[in-house]
């Protein structure tokens, strides 16, 4: 059945328009990006086989240009319209958390890096620099690739903090497709990074590991900084 044919409240536009976003299903929401379906599929039903094909909403919108062209419905000009919005909400969220912003909780922490780094299919390493107050003064991603000691050098951050002055240190790197359990590695550089940045009265503040699926895993509230 043509999603015209539905009652107005089940259409997921008129849904969206008259309820509010948050009271629409994955598929619906997905639906409204589509526009529309397939030969025998309306764009709800192909939402819905996107998602199980994928696995989820958030294995979709991680998957790489070629998982995600080849798959029924889709092509190259809604992998950049998806990457377009998905840029968007990134931006629209850290406009909201530009300098003065105080990152006093590892929930805020983890929000904003998994806006900037949370759906990359590489490994980053990025740290937000704070002054004595906590506020945000700068975010930068520093290294791409395996964290480990050959790949993460303290010194870069080292001279980072010292460029923008700051009082203290929040980094995070992520594990694509894993948990965000942090491995012997990481407790490693992140004991070799937190030494570093004392030689300069820099304090190390958290270590946030985000995973797959929106996980995410704070070292300072679990006491392993």
């Amino acid at each position: 059945m043509s999603i015209r044919d539905w009652h107005e409240h089940d259409r997921p536009r008129e849904k969206l328009i008259t309820f509010g976003a948050h009271t629409l299903t994955d598929a619906q929401l997905l639906a409204i990006f589509l526009r529309v379906g397939v030969a025998g599929k309306n764009a709800v039903e192909l939402a819905q086989d996107l998602l199980d094909h994928f696995g989820d909403l958030h294995s979709l919108l991680s998957a790489n240009q070629t998982e995600f062209c080849h798959a029924k419905g889709l092509g190259l000009a809604k992998y950049a319209q998806l990457n377009a919005v998905l840029e968007m909400a990134r931006r629209h969220f850290a406009s909201g958390l530009k300098k003065g912003e105080v990152f006093n909780a590892p929930e805020l922490s983890a929000q904003y890096f998994a806006s900037h780094i949370g759906h990359s299919q590489r490994e980053q390493f990025a740290c937000i620099l704070l002054d004595q107050q906590h506020q945000m003064i700068h975010f930068e991603v520093l290294f791409q690739g395996t964290v480990n000691q050959a790949s993460v050098h303290p010194r870069e951050l080292v001279k980072l903090a010292l460029t923008h002055n700051a009082a203290a240190a929040i980094i995070s790197h992520n594990h694509p497709s894993g948990l965000p359990n942090p491995s012997d590695s990481d407790h490693h550089i992140t004991r070799l990074i937190k030494d570093s940045l004392m030689l300069i009265e820099v304090r190390l503040l958290d270590h946030i590991i985000l995973g797959d699926h929106g996980r995410w895993h704070s070292m300072a509230q679990h006491q392993q900084i």
